[in-house]
């Protein structure tokens, strides 16, 4: 499947002529080896996987004996891999390379030497035990892999022109009009089911079979919880907790994660660690409250007050729907074309967390209660700053609305409290693109270009 991070390898590749090696990181089945594999192939005379996750001892401790000789580490790999290197036209990948701690550190003495491009994949990789007794190669250009997005699932279901118009009707600030909207909202609600783990996609691809695809995505969160199992050490309990709780979590109203929920008593500090561990594995996407919404949003970070969004809103219903271990597949059908009742601002929210963040953003929202005076009561779902800060007029705060008929009495509240903060002011719902009163009203397929 075409992704997009490709063409950042291809970049990679042509700037730094082996000078730095390329850590892509991301969640556990998003396609980091497939994809790095595939540009191996292309453009490379040959290559080496080394995958940590199959190899045996003899092969990692070839990286503690011979660093200070490469031409026998070298000899070694081309022998077990049967495969010849050619000096610059030869890559070498470290898959899961967070299992062997020392081959990472190794690349700094790799690099140097310069004979082969190197690019290291792997998930948890900040996580301590990771890391904890090397030391973190400057020579280390890292890169986010997330699922796929809109657009790449649009490329996988075999249309390639929908996003050109999607992206020239955001720029001109047009409507679509009636028969394009109705065409990308169906893409759109397929695509919020089924996710953008490439296996799950693929299977739809294949089968057009929800309950199939259902059985795929359940592997995969079960892998997650494994892994939960595996690596969290002493947050383990904690981070299951976390993970088991967010569907009710964003089911609320107000999808503020509630301590209380896990444990009567809780508080965040005892479950910092733990949010720590489900943020680094990428499993998750958590949104910080903003006290004010000024330059660097970071610097009025509440890190107590947080949402906890799953990474792929595919999985997240497959985690909300698990009475049975299996999603009946009227359910999607039901979800597809909203004949079920629930609440799809968790579906909606979670999309856009999604969405944003694989466009590089960083997730805030802003909260605030006035127990003495309601109406100072205010919730924005997401806030963005502009990529060029001005003096003024800088972050532009987003509501997500999942139904045909809404009021946003708390985005009016903000734009009067806040103008000379603001940008432009967006509500994402599932009607076409207009602008009213100040507000710009975008499709919520529009939500990556932001």
């Amino acid at each position: 499947m075409k992704r997009k991070i490709y063409d950042e390898l291809l970049k990679w590749k042509k700037d730094s002529n082996g000078e730095v090696a390329l850590l892509i990181d991301g969640a556990r089945r998003i396609g980091k080896s497939y994809i790095v594999e595939q540009f191996a192939k292309e453009n490379y005379k040959s290559y080496i996987l080394i995958d940590f996750n199959k190899i045996g001892d003899d092969i990692k401790k070839l990286f503690d004996n011979y660093l200070n000789d490469l031409d026998t580490l070298f000899m070694y790999l081309s022998s077990f891999y049967k495969v010849d290197l050619h000096e610059r036209e030869s890559l070498i990948i470290f898959d899961e390379v967070q299992l062997c701690p020392r081959a990472r550190s190794a690349i700094k003495y790799l690099v140097a030497d310069g004979r082969y491009d190197y690019i290291e994949t792997g998930s948890l990789i900040s996580i301590k035990k990771n890391v904890e007794n090397i030391l973190i190669p400057s020579e280390e250009r890292h890169l986010y892999m997330y699922p796929m997005d809109f657009e790449e699932f649009l490329w996988a279901m075999g249309n390639n022109n929908l996003m050109n118009i999607i992206k020239k009707c955001f720029e001109e600030k047009k409507p679509l009009g009636q028969l394009m909207h109705r065409q990308a909202m169906d893409y759109f609600k397929q695509y919020m089911i089924i996710g953008g783990m490439p296996q799950a996609v693929e299977k739809y691809i294949n089968t057009k079979d929800f309950k199939e695809v259902d059985i795929i995505k359940r592997d995969i969160l079960n892998l997650y919880k494994e892994d939960i199992a595996k690596y969290a050490g002493e947050d383990t309990n904690r981070v299951q907790s976390i993970f088991e709780e967010i569907p009710s979590q964003l089911q609320k109203h107000e999808k503020r994660f509630k301590f209380t929920s896990l444990n009567k008593n809780a508080r965040y500090r005892e479950y910092s660690g733990a949010f720590f561990w489900l943020q680094e594995s990428m499993i998750v996407n958590i949104a910080y409250n903003t006290t004010e919404p000024n330059i660097g949003l970071r610097l009025n970070r509440e890190s107590s007050a947080l949402k906890c969004y799953m990474g792929d809103t595919g999985l997240l219903l497959s985690l909300a729907f698990d009475e049975k271990g299996l999603m009946d597949e009227d359910i999607y059908k039901k979800i597809l074309f909203n004949k079920l009742s629930f609440n799809e601002g968790m579906i909606m929210e979670n999309i856009v967390a999604q969405m944003l963040v694989s466009s590089g953003r960083k997730l805030y929202f802003y909260f605030k209660y006035d127990k003495e005076n309601s109406a100072n009561n205010m919730e924005i779902d997401f806030l963005i700053a502009k990529n060029k800060i001005t003096s003024k007029h800088n972050v532009s705060p987003i509501e997500v609305k999942s139904g045909k008929n809404y009021t946003y009495s708390s985005l009016n509240k903000f734009k009067a409290k806040y103008a000379d903060y603001l940008y432009t002011n967006y509500i994402l719902h599932i009607n076409d693109l207009k602008e009213e009163n100040g507000i710009v009203f975008l499709p919520i397929y529009m939500a990556g270009l932001l």
